[in-house]
Order: structure tokens, then sequence, then C-alpha cells
């Protein structure tokens, strides 16, 4: 039978409560491991690792990666994108590119 347990975050060190609906959860969906985060750093450490945003295949945007200025080749719209653009090859903006797909 199961019971309501209390696991210690590793990586703030409080603790915090794996209830019996959770561990139903983690039971159903064949997980084998027990949460060893709490919520808020697990939402944390979600965050950072996919940038913040949903997914749908593109990856994160990296702040530190160096931009670069072009004319989307659909719409026209101005833009930037994480790579020097080829004289003759065409650059599409993110809503263009993803309908090109």
């Amino acid at each position: 039978m199961l019971q309501d347990k209390y696991i210690t975050c590793r990586d703030c060190g409080s603790e915090f409560l794996f209830s019996v609906s959770e561990q139903e959860f983690y039971a159903e969906k064949g997980f084998e491991n027990e949460p060893a985060r709490c919520p808020s750093c697990r939402q944390a450490r979600k965050q950072g690792r996919n940038g913040g945003g949903g997914g749908g295949g593109f990856r994160p945007r990296d702040n530190n990666r160096q931009q670069f200025p072009a004319t989307c080749a659909a719409c026209g719209r101005e833009t930037t994108v994480p790579f020097e653009p080829t004289a003759g090859k065409p650059v599409y903006c993110r809503d263009c590119f993803q309908q090109r797909r």
C-alpha cells in the first residue's frame, strides 16, 4: 500500500511531498525512480534545458550565440539567424521556415 513520502531535493536540500497520487502517476507511466528534485527545482531545470518555452522541434535560442540580420526570402520580413547568410541562398524567418517544413 502506497503512502505519502517526504524526499529531500538533491539541488536545494528542501523536503518535498511525493504524494500517493504522484506515486500512482509514476507507476502508471512506468517510471522506476522517485523524483530527486522538488517541483520548483524540476521546473527551473526544465526551463533551463529548453529555453523556457514550448517545444516544436526548434532548439532553444542561445542568447550568447551571434545573430546575423537577414531578410526572409518568402515574406520579406527582417529577421535574425544564427549563421551568416550566403549570397544566393534563401533565408527564411521562423514562421516561413515552419511552413516550409
